[in-house]
């Protein structure tokens, strides 16, 4: 019997609304000496921005703090969560695991040298949007209606509505013609994006009983991939040109579904991950058909599926002791009901495990997906990986 609680329902934390400022202040870095560092002219005390930046799209695998200024029921800013994040000292930060996400791994091996900020926060203003900027949120779906049973979650409707707001930016600090070649050449879009519209609203017990019965799988994940395909041609519109786009992962294989649903260290709940297989094929047909009629555009496929599959099926082979365990959390065999938070017990040997908590990889496992992302074959990463893509 399938049986599902929302992901990070019992991430209960206070509702804080917190003021923060849409428009973000303009500033010009002011240099006595400027040299012509690319096409497109930098200062010399910017010569980092020749690296490029990555604008991150998507849900609480690559969320870096936006649900932190969100009064949401979804929060990862609470010990022991970033235990192992050395940017912040071991601060928990807003992201859904020990250290850093996948998108934060991904520009550091593309040379990026600052991490992207959240969107939200009140020091993403000024010439510090060029280095990158993440939207991302804990929740957050490719429908508007996902994730809503924790109050607040930035939707991807809403995420590429913000980026709007920072295209206007680049403009205001870089001038039309350097702006948009900034963001057609050195800049790469990254949606991670979809597990929630199948765990926090297809198929949540109750609220979405409805939906269920009046339409289909088929038909579902056709109003998703039309809703993808309309947000990504809103980038487009609004310059960029170098995307990926990850699948969604095997769902059912996450600590929290194999506890609850009592299985064996070997097994996975298999309605999710027959959604999730049924999504990820029609989402390469998408891609493929975006690669052909948006002229300028790459986009690349980014096998999340097979990626983390390979990881719980050999994790020994990785150097992981476990890939059903969360490192952090507490209840059931696996350690899968309750999430991470200061009460829970956490396991010594962090980068054994494959999860770090009910629902989320940890750092170890974030780096070996990057790595493969960023310099892997075409099985994992096609048709280019993402240091081709970079070049390109």
């Amino acid at each position: 019997m399938y049986i599902y609680v929302p992901l990070d329902l019992f991430l209960a934390v206070s509702a804080i609304t917190m003021a923060f400022n849409f428009h973000h202040i303009v500033a010009l870095v002011m240099c006595l000496i400027t040299i012509s560092l690319s096409s497109f002219g930098i200062s010399q005390s910017d010569e980092d921005l020749t690296k490029g930046a990555s604008f991150i799209f998507g849900d609480s695998l690559v969320d870096a703090g936006n649900n932190n200024y969100l009064p949401t029921l979804s929060r990862a800013n609470i010990s022991p969560n970033g235990i192992d994040f050395k940017a912040s000292g071991g601060t928990p930060t807003g992201r859904y695991t020990n250290g850093r996400t996948i998108g934060d791994i991904v520009g550091e091996e593309l040379g990026q040298t600052h991490y992207a900020s959240p969107f939200l926060a009140p020091n993403t203003t000024g010439r510090a949007i060029l280095y990158g900027v993440n939207y991302a949120s804990g929740g957050g779906g490719i429908m508007n209606a996902t994730g809503r049973i924790f109050v607040n979650r930035l939707s991807m409707d809403i995420q590429v509505d913000y980026f709007n707001i920072t295209r206007k930016q680049i403009d205001q600090l870089l001038g039309p013609s350097k702006a948009k070649e900034y963001v057609t050449k050195r800049s790469i879009f990254s949606i991670t994006i979809g597990s929630n519209d199948f765990l926090n609203n297809y198929l949540l017990p109750v609220i979405s009983m409805g939906a269920r019965i009046t339409q289909s799988p088929n038909s579902f994940v056709d109003d998703l991939l039309n809703h993808l395909r309309g947000q990504l041609t809103r980038l487009y519109q609004l310059d960029a040109r170098k995307f990926v786009i990850g699948n969604v992962g095997p769902i059912g294989c996450i600590p929290y579904q194999k506890t609850i649903n009592q299985l064996s260290e070997v097994e996975c709940v298999s309605l999710p991950n027959k959604l999730a297989l049924q999504y990820n094929a029609r989402l390469k047909d998408l891609l493929q058909e975006l690669n052909e009629n948006l002229e300028g555009a790459t986009f690349v496929h980014a096998n999340v599926y097979d990626l983390v599959m390979e990881l719980i099926t050999n994790y020994a082979k990785y150097g992981f002791t476990s890939s059903s365990k969360a490192c952090c959390g507490n209840g059931g065999q696996f350690a899968g009901i309750i999430p991470c938070g200061p009460s829970s017990s956490v396991c010594s040997d962090r980068d054994k495990h494959v999860f770090w908590d009910p629902y989320h990889p940890s750092e170890a496992a974030n780096l070996i997906i990057a790595k493969q992302l960023v310099d892997g074959e075409k099985k994992y990463i096609s048709p280019v990986n993402l240091r081709q893509l970079r070049d390109l």
